[in-house]
């Protein structure tokens, strides 16, 4: 994923700011034991976000230490001791990647592919050890490339189609959050919209450089007048419309620990990111 879904650091308490930066830093740590260092560099606040997520709805506190950071020897970082909850979006993290390169390779030309073809070897055992802990989870991923990769070689340009694939994706991922009925129907919707928010929040950062480069972007075929007119007026309303509907799904949820760093993240993280990548 992109990194897009992340928290108002700034509206944060120093003691939820303590605890969303200890996820974090937990989810690095368990990337690292789990599928070697340099899967560390897959990282993003979307999985941080998942980890969360996937914490606040299990009962009990989990505990948390102080271990020396890995890329900083002379510094400690608090880790949580709740490894269960990690397994899952750590491993998500790693198949996206693997599928991410493998996308890159179709997609890229000249010295960028040959850099893919390259570290594809590198992260290939890791996937296949992700893929083999959750099977569903490759399934879901697979599905969603083949799909997306689908509609690009058709060059669609439907916005609501284009995005359909990676919010479909992120539904059934995050519905792993919950065995209850009534919560995974929550989860979907919330998924789906932060789903689409993405895609198009991604396209739209992208927009100006996929032009230029004669890349695949649904807005490009859409867009008319001014870039920045067509992004304010047709994109940003579709933004707030995907955050306040991830609110309205979010209110449902039975959030049992960490309410207040998620209620950051989904009514004002989103916003403010956004507002941010777009400038």
């Amino acid at each position: 994923m992109f990194g897009y879904i992340r928290a108002n650091k700034s509206e944060l308490k120093v003691k939820e700011f303590d605890t969303y930066k200890a996820i974090y830093c937990s989810l690095c740590r368990k990337l690292g034991k789990n599928y070697g260092f340099i899967s560390r560099l897959t990282l993003s606040y979307d999985f941080t976000f998942l980890t969360l997520l996937n914490m606040s709805l299990k009962e009990g506190c989990p505990a948390f230490e102080r271990k020396i950071c890995a890329f900083n020897p002379l510094k400690k970082c608090n880790y949580c001791k709740d490894e269960e909850s990690l397994e899952m979006p750590a491993s998500a993290a790693m198949i996206l990647l693997f599928y991410k390169i493998l996308d890159n390779i179709n997609d890229e030309k000249g010295f960028k592919k040959i850099g893919y073809m390259a570290i594809k070897p590198i992260f290939y055992f890791s996937y296949k050890k992700a893929a083999k802990n959750f099977p569903y989870i490759e399934k879901i991923v697979s599905e969603y490339i083949q799909k997306q990769s689908l509609l690009e070689k058709e060059k669609c340009s439907h916005i609501d189609k284009a995005a359909d694939p990676t919010a479909v994706m992120l539904s059934k991922l995050i519905s792993l959050c919950s065995e209850d009925a009534i919560q995974k129907r929550a989860l979907e919707r919330m998924g789906y919209c932060l789903g689409r928010y993405i895609y198009l929040l991604d396209a739209a950062v992208d927009l100006e450089k996929d032009i230029k480069n004669n890349s695949y972007n649904p807005l490009r075929y859409s867009i008319q007048g001014d870039m920045e007119d067509y992004i304010k007026e047709k994109i940003v309303p579709h933004l707030y419309f995907c955050s306040n509907e991830a609110a309205l799904a979010f209110e449902l949820l039975d959030i049992k620990k960490y309410k207040s760093i998620l209620g950051n993240i989904i009514y004002l993280g989103l916003e403010d990111t956004f507002k941010k990548e777009l400038n």
